[in-house]
């Protein structure tokens, strides 16, 4: 499930109360509600609202992204606060580059917009951890997401310092309301999330209806296949909404971004948080779906003026249509005139007129006569992204020594888990044991190799035995859990195991969640019982930062021959593209593993190909995560964002850290135009 569902079941009363807290560009604006809508300067509003997260891409990238969505007939940014980015240890802050919360703040307050500031501080998201610290979880007696004494300290001193922050800043409205736990008092707004909240009852009571997450597609996953959302569904689902009485809607996703670091979460979420969004991972319009939101935009706000006056009376014009008409007192009338029909076009008549109305659409007619916008019929030009190459690279290679303990490692007793030792510091962990063959082994006297078997709760892993590699294992979104087995040549005496264990991102929901083991190995080679890989380390590569342009130079590197060996590092230098075209990189000749340019990490690789069925796509029909998908069979991420502001025009620093093997000769630089 996406972003946040059970943050608002958490905070329902942080939801709405920061809304009051940061919704206006002027501090003095006065913010309230009834139950039509939110009231602002005494003016009930309908209020269009996307979600862009700050995390997700560049302080450069901000302010075009916040124009776009003006542009785009929307009144409102919502963004999480991611806590883990902000506190990632206990007590120490962080608001700089792209955390800069305040700075995301007031960008769009500049552009004349509102802002709906969702603190969680439990943010879902296909985020790390789903927004928590990994501190959270080893203080002691803590319980996520429950009535728990030091989770409801821990939440409360972040939530009060954001709050703090924004009225400080000049970016509250002044009316912030107190976080809410289980057990807490305090007022709800009606809220609803997902794919089905067109189909709400209006309420009666005292408060307005509001749609947090109107899915504008759904996240893609490392060997999942690409989901897609149609436009014509998606404005049909906000018109349905705001029909029934519905006055404030937020597309979720309205820029995905990109999670760069390791901050996807899941686990398996691939780095690519695009969303299917009206403005792609890149910061480019996806056309049409931008232009044809913008256009119901635009018609419901001429329709606002009867929208906001009460409530709407309902009449049958159809077996499968209705007419949902508003009038105000001044002599305003709007209507919505809706065919549910899934299969089949209507013709309606509404007060003496004929109206034509496509299968699984609604006409907006801001005067209660013309139509003004149909969901269905879209208007605006496709114009889709095509990806050019820019470029090919010459690589040195550094390959690790997989036989090798450095002298960090570490004996343990017993089976370790992979989080308690690295504190999601890095995604790898080493575990090495050793088996002793005697004389009289079968095997070495008959040359069939034994069979080794390791299982693991993680999600990736890395086999070694006597310094050769014998492949890898690996899990999926779906099944996490691994399972490695595989023939390995022993011999007599000694011989030494060593594992690389590799976690892709830490889980985002689910009860109780911290509770999930991430990693953590056993094994078996014949019939010897290897209960624990007790000797456990770092990834060694990692701690000497190879992806810096100090780091680098640590190592000795050498010719590219290592290009596909498993555990290598690899670098080459580039100059940025000409023009101001989005760059990204081609990865799907490789592996898996991490990227990084200029000491910025783009995040992790995959070239895990796609499982699903990518059958036909119809926009009519109540839609789901998988009704529309792409890439079946293909890999899930081929291209990799690298943001424009993190290059220089020449000299860049590309790092690479291949886990599997690849081929580096079919890594390019390449650009993305419409």
């Amino acid at each position: 499930m996406s972003g946040g569902v059970g943050a608002l079941a958490l905070l329902m009363v942080a939801t709405a109360a920061v809304i009051l807290a940061a919704f206006s560009p002027a501090a003095n604006g006065a913010v309230s509600y009834d139950h039509r809508a939110v009231v602002i300067n005494g003016q009930r509003r309908i209020l269009m609202s996307g979600s862009i997260h700050y995390p997700r891409s560049t302080p450069e990238m901000w302010p075009d992204l916040i124009q776009k969505a003006k542009d785009g007939g929307l009144d409102v940014i919502q963004t999480y606060v991611f806590w883990n980015g902000h506190e990632p240890v206990q007590g120490q802050y962080y608001f700089g580059d792209r955390y800069d919360l305040v700075r995301f703040v007031k960008l769009a307050k500049q552009a004349g917009l509102y802002v709906h500031l969702r603190i969680g501080p439990y943010v879902c998201a296909e985020w790390n951890f789903g927004g928590f610290p990994v501190w959270l979880k080893y203080v002691p007696g803590m319980s996520f997401r429950t009535d728990n004494g030091p989770f409801k300290a821990a939440m409360q001193t972040f939530v009060e310092k954001i709050v703090s922050m924004m009225k400080s800043e000049g970016c509250s409205s002044g009316r912030a309301g107190r976080p809410h736990h289980p057990g807490a008092g305090g007022e709800r707004i009606n809220t609803c999330n997902g794919f089905y909240c067109d189909y709400f009852t209006p309420n009666s009571n005292s408060k307005p209806t509001m749609w947090t997450e109107a899915w504008t597609g759904w996240f893609t996953s490392f060997g999942g296949a690409v989901p897609h959302r149609p436009v014509e569904d998606l404005a049909f689902a906000v018109a349905r909404f705001v029909q029934k009485g519905g006055s404030f809607v937020n597309y979720y996703m309205y820029h995905g971004g990109t999670n760069f670091d390791r901050t996807s979460g899941g686990p398996f979420i691939a780095t690519s948080y695009d969303y299917d969004a009206p403005i792609d991972e890149y910061g480019l319009l996806r056309q049409p779906k931008w232009g044809h939101l913008r256009d119901l935009h635009k018609a419901i706000k001429q329709a606002e003026p009867a929208l906001v006056s009460g409530d709407p009376t309902i009449q049958s014009i159809g077996n499968y249509e209705k007419a949902y008409v508003y009038k105000s007192s001044s002599g305003a009338c709007a209507a919505f005139l809706s065919n549910y029909k899934t299969t089949a076009a209507a013709k309606v008549v509404f007060n003496g007129q004929r109206y034509d109305l496509p299968a699984w659409s609604i006409s907006i007619l801001p005067d209660c006569k013309t139509v003004a916008f149909n969901t269905a019929t879209v208007k605006e030009p496709s114009a889709p992204a095509t990806m050019s190459p820019a470029g090919g690279f010459s690589w040195q290679s550094y390959s690790e020594a997989t036989n090798a303990l450095d002298d960090r490692a570490f004996t343990k007793d017993g089976l370790v888990e992979q989080l308690s030792m690295t504190w999601d510091k890095s995604d790898y962990l080493w575990y090495t044991t050793y088996v002793n063959i005697d004389s009289n082994e079968q095997f070495l006297k008959s040359g069939k190799w034994p069979q080794l078997t390791i299982y693991s709760a993680g999600h990736s892993l890395q086999v070694f035995v006597n310094g050769q590699s014998y492949g890898a294992a690996y899990g999926g979104y779906d099944s996490p859990k691994l399972t490695y087995s595989g023939y390995v040549k022993m011999w007599q005496g000694s011989n030494k195991i060593s594992v690389l264990s590799a976690a892709v991102g830490l889980p985002n929901q689910g009860t109780h969640y911290e509770a999930c083991k991430t990693n953590g190995v056993l094994g078996s080679a014949r019939t010897t019982l290897i209960s624990s890989l007790p000797q456990i380390g770092p990834h060694r590569r990692i701690a000497l930062v190879v992806h810096s342009a100090a780091g680098a130079s640590s190592v000795e590197w050498g010719s590219s021959a290592a290009g596909k060996q498993p555990v290598t590092w690899h670098k080459a230098y580039f100059n940025a593209p000409a023009g101001n075209a989005p760059v990204a990189l081609d990865m799907g000749s490789m592996g898996k593993g991490q990227i990084w340019v200029n000491g910025h990490h783009i995040g992790r690789y995959w070239s895990y190909k796609a499982s699903g069925n990518c059958g036909g796509c119809s926009y009519a029909g109540t839609f789901t995560e998988k009704k529309c998908l792409t890439n079946c069979g293909d890999i899930s991420q081929r291209w990799y964002h690298v943001p424009r502001s993190w290059l220089n025009p020449s000299g860049n620093l590309l790092v690479v850290l291949e886990e599997f093997g690849g081929d580096l000769s079919g890594v390019k630089l390449m650009t993305r135009t419409t």
